[in-house]
């Protein structure tokens, strides 16, 4: 096969056919897989490498099958190494177009050791530095126990399966079907019933695991208080009971009632946790050819015209940079992002469970790769059945002290592509939430009046004498400059009122450390901390001292914890739509907000008539007619493969609504739609503002940021969302979303280029 491998992303399709070059290279792919027994499955199947979920290079199609999905789908992103049909050189990613194989001495090592599909899947696996010369340590005896599994042939005649690879297949035929142990150990029986008596077949569930183990990743069990108070863990780690609520560690021994009585011969929890250490798995990004040089970008990537496509060019990753200069200026040093939220496992109509993963990646790898699959780690899964809440803190307890110590002491870690050992250390930047996730980690309750941490105990909330509700109604005018108009506008907005407010700033880390010292805030896994907490946090926001401050560099970054984008277009996007549709339950335009405009706003046109006792129509709610013209424009609406899900499906044309739909559907509809199905039925005077909060959005979540643009962004929502509520009802976004985008866009440049690079998604 020739080097230059661009044509598999390029020239799929001209003029509107299939060329015919391109065909005749698909079917070389083909015939070149084929070639390689070791990856062709009953003699005519492959792995299918198109893009489709299903397939991506795991599921085993006929070749016919294969090239029907590869004419409709293309390949699957940056496999120029067909390392799953059977292709042995190895190739580097030097850059977007050029690529080079790796030293000769490295061929020559994989020419010594007989490369096979799983010998390259030991290589992947394998943790850090293994040196021949030397006396092997315990993991890089497993390194070799491995290669060695991967050399002998499950029995003499038999060329297509090693040892290795047996077991392996054997696994994934269980995990695939569904299978028992039992069914494993019976299988295995019987496999060696047919296979010759001096056969390497692992005999049992047991033994095949024992032989694969050094491919996996450790994982550690840790008993938990079924009420969430502490873990068995540690200094804990023998304890009996819960020492809050005194709770057992294990279920009864006895059990039953009269006559009926048995005893547990094995100890039965009542809850557990799983961690997975993140070290090794860092490690082996650097044992790896294909990322130990990508995880040196962050550094060695420069902005082209100012443009920020990446966290390393934003003034928080500067910042830190500038705090640390011993760990910035080690550039294979790794910075990690966490993300967190809740599921239900089983589906809205099954039991109700919450499951929280918490997940980290690093953010050294360039824009596509971080943001990948692959790249996203697993460490804590926090179990259910009920949300963690506040007392998540008790469940990150392990992953806080590894990275305590790899920010202290770091671990040794072989660099392949220097081959050489370094000094690996680890700093956690941010994490990444929803708003109520928010609160569960950095320990500022976001509900009720204080419920913005921006502003804090200066928080310009009130409550509505009506309905006791929160409400921030004019709470942005504050940020805009001192000079703007809308700061004197006593008609407008709340009547007879002028701001002559101004915001003070963000609290910085030292700042906020400091107010939670002297108000004496616990941990969660303090003994005392509830009673404590639940004390303090009835006179201020605060709710509990958040574990991350146990970080010894928590205190020194700008930015500790930011928003998911997506959540909160989100959240906008349904209070626009609803609103506009007047979708009953959850319409922001009720008669109750229309009863209490008038005591803060001089909105006499939507006031009740006291003679027939009905509101009047407003500007911005659409007609029947209206709905049903632009639900069936959105029903006949169709979109590239990959770019939205099918719209129509979401439409309820008898309803006249739209329902079901996820976060990327809004976020298609927000960006791309919204503006065009308005835009001949409401007043221009709401369209215009409607249509920027659209572009904002739109703008934000591009895949790369100047300062200017920021700037613009800063100002213009502020500006749009004025507008919009000196246009319309005071109820037309709630208070929380506006709340959150301004939040969102007075941290400047700060914050929004951050999220744009944590958040980063490419322009679809």
């Amino acid at each position: 096969m020739e080097d230059d491998r661009e044509w598999m992303y390029e020239g799929r399709i001209v003029n509107g056919m299939f060329a015919n070059e391109w065909g005749d290279k698909v079917d070389e792919f083909v015939a070149s897989a084929l070639r390689h027994p070791e990856c062709v499955n009953g003699g005519t199947a492959i792995r299918c490498p198109c893009t489709l979920v299903k397939c991506q290079n795991k599921k085993f199609l006929n070749v016919e099958t294969v090239k029907v999905h590869l004419y409709r789908n293309g390949f699957v992103p940056d496999y120029y190494v067909w390392i799953y049909h059977g292709e042995k050189q190895v190739h580097q990613r030097c850059s977007s177009s050029v690529r080079v194989s790796v030293s000769e001495t490295d061929q020559m090592v994989s020419e010594n050791m007989n490369h096979t599909t799983y010998h390259r899947m030991v290589c992947d696996a394998a943790g850090p530095e293994f040196n021949p010369d030397e006396e092997p340590n315990a993991e890089a005896r497993n390194f070799y126990d491995m290669i060695r599994a991967g050399d002998k042939l499950v029995y003499e005649g038999n060329s297509k399966h090693t040892q290795l690879s047996a077991a392996v297949r054997m696994l994934e035929i269980k995990c695939r079907h569904r299978c028992s142990q039992a069914w494993f150990d019976d299988m295995s029986n019987f496999i060696q019933e047919l296979f010759p008596q001096d056969n390497l077949m692992p005999l049992d569930f047991y033994s095949t695991k024992k032989l694969v183990r050094g491919l996996g990743l450790p994982v550690q069990v840790i008993h938990c208080c079924v009420n969430n108070c502490m873990i068995y863990w540690g200094d804990d780690s023998d304890l009996n009971s819960c020492k809050k609520c005194g709770h057992a560690r294990y279920k009864q021994k006895v059990r039953g009632s009269g006559n009926r009585l048995y005893i547990r011969k094995l100890k039965v929890l009542y809850k557990k946790m799983h961690y997975f250490p993140i070290t090794p798995r860092l490690q082996r990004l650097y044992a790896s050819t294909a990322t130990a040089n990508e995880m040196r970008w962050h550094s060695e990537h420069h902005m082209e015209d100012g443009k920020m496509c990446h966290p390393s060019d934003a003034p928080a990753w500067k910042h830190f940079d500038g705090c640390f200069p011993d760990f910035s200026s080690k550039v294979r040093n790794v910075r990690l992002g966490l993300f967190a939220d809740g599921f239900q496992p089983f589906g809205q109509s099954g039991q109700q469970y919450s499951l929280w993963p918490v997940v980290v990646t690093p953010y050294n790898l360039p824009p596509d790769l971080c943001m990948k699959e692959e790249f996203m780690f697993l460490t804590v899964l926090v179990p259910g059945p009920t949300n963690p809440k506040g007392k998540i803190d008790v469940f990150l307890q392990p992953l806080i002290a590894e990275l305590k110590s790899l920010w202290g002491v770091g671990v040794q870690t072989y660099d392949i592509s220097k081959r050489k050992n370094f000094q690996m250390r680890v700093a956690l930047m941010w994490t990444i939430n929803d708003f109520p996730a928010y609160s569960m980690m950095s320990g500022w309750s976001t509900a009720g009046m204080l419920a913005c941490p921006h502003c804090m105990e200066d928080s310009d909330a009130f409550r509505l004498i009506k309905s006791g509700k929160q409400s921030w109604f004019d709470n942005h005018r504050k940020f805009l400059p001192m000079n703007h108009p809308y700061r004197r506008n006593t008609k407008d907005f709340i009547k007879n009122r002028k701001v002559t407010k101004q915001f003070p700033g963000v609290r910085s880390g030292d700042e906020i450390l400091q107010d939670l010292n002297n108000r004496g805030l616990r941990k969660v896994i303090d003994v005392d901390a509830e009673v404590v907490n639940t004390a303090i946090s009835k006179t201020c926001g605060w709710n509990k001292r958040s574990i991350f401050w146990d970080l010894p560099y928590w205190r020194e970054h700008l930015l500790r914890h930011n928003l998911d984008v997506m959540h909160i277009e989100k959240n906008v996007f349904d209070n626009i739509f609803n609103t506009v549709f007047n979708i009953p339950g959850k319409t922001k335009d009720t008669y109750k907000s229309r009863d209490e405009l008038n005591k803060y706003c001089r909105r006499p046109q939507f006031a009740q008539n006291l003679v027939t006792s009905k509101y009047p129509d407003v500007p911005f709610v659409l007609n029947k007619s209206q709905k049903r013209d632009v639900l069936e424009w959105v029903k006949k609406l169709r979109f590239l493969d990959g770019y939205a899900s099918n719209l129509g499906r979401c439409v309820d044309a008898n309803k006249l609504k739209m329902f079901g739909m996820k976060s990327h559907d809004c976020h298609v509809f927000m960006q791309r739609l919204l503006p065009i199905a308005l835009r001949e039925f409401l007043p221009n005077r709401i369209w215009e503002p409607i249509t920027e909060i659209s572009l904002f959005f739109k703008q934000l979540t591009s895949s790369s940021l100047t300062d200017d643009e920021l700037r613009n962004l800063d100002e213009q929502i502020l500006l749009s969302y004025a507008i919009l509520r000196r246009s319309s009802l005071q109820v037309f976004l709630t208070q929380w979303n506006i709340f959150q985008c301004t939040w969102l866009t007075k941290l400047g440049l700060l914050v929004q280029s951050i999220i744009v690079g944590c958040i980063l998604q490419k322009d679809t």
